[in-house]
């Protein structure tokens, strides 16, 4: 996984609440073994419209997303995350965000960024006014920066660890391999054992 520190980069704004994981990712695309291919379809029936946001320059090429109340309910598909990573985004900003949606992103990289809707309110209409203007995802500061607007953050404390150093779950436990294979070490031989890690190069 991707490590997360600090992410500069074009914001798109969304302005609509409640955006669930269909509208994400209709279930219809759900059809890929892997994580890869996904972004060709995120927002596929949105997108028809020529006026929809991610259709227009410059937020075509946009790496954070702004968006309203509740994104991310729905469903418990991740692959409406892998559609918002296979597109490109690094951080999605909004005033709250579904539970799983939340837990789907922590793994794979993606950070959701909660702050107060007012804040999201200012966010759109400055990239209204100055649609190019870059927006800072600071992790290790815990702040979202765009023009004069300043904003503290917080992750939890085990996820923003996880995420400065770029383990998902997985990761993390291969992290902890030495004392994992000297806990099975000191075991009786009769008791069952969970057999030799690979370790990752």
């Amino acid at each position: 996984m991707r490590t997360f520190t600090v992410h500069t980069g074009q914001a798109a704004p969304l302005r609509i609440d409640n955006v669930d994981t269909d509208q994400i990712i209709p279930v219809r695309f759900l059809t890929r073994l892997t994580k890869a291919g996904y972004g060709q379809d995120l927002f596929a029936d949105w997108r028809d419209d020529p006026e929809f946001v991610l259709n227009r320059e410059p937020f075509d090429s946009a790496t954070v997303l702004v968006a309203g109340r509740d994104f991310g309910t729905g469903s418990s598909r991740e692959g409406a995350v892998y559609a918002l990573t296979d597109w490109g985004f690094r951080a999605i900003i909004a005033p709250r965000f579904g539970d799983i949606f939340t837990g789907n992103a922590y793994q794979n990289g993606l950070l959701p960024v909660v702050v107060p809707e007012d804040v999201v309110v200012r966010l759109w209409d400055l990239l209204d006014r100055e649609p190019t203007t870059p927006v800072t995802v600071d992790l290790e500061a815990g702040e979202v920066r765009a023009g004069d607007i300043r904003q503290r953050f917080s992750v939890p404390a085990e996820t923003r660890r996880r995420l400065l150093a770029g383990l998902d779950e997985i990761g993390n436990t291969l992290d902890h391999l030495d004392a994992i294979e000297a806990y099975e070490a000191g075991r009786r031989a009769a008791l069952p054992t969970t057999g030799r890690i690979a370790r990752l190069s």
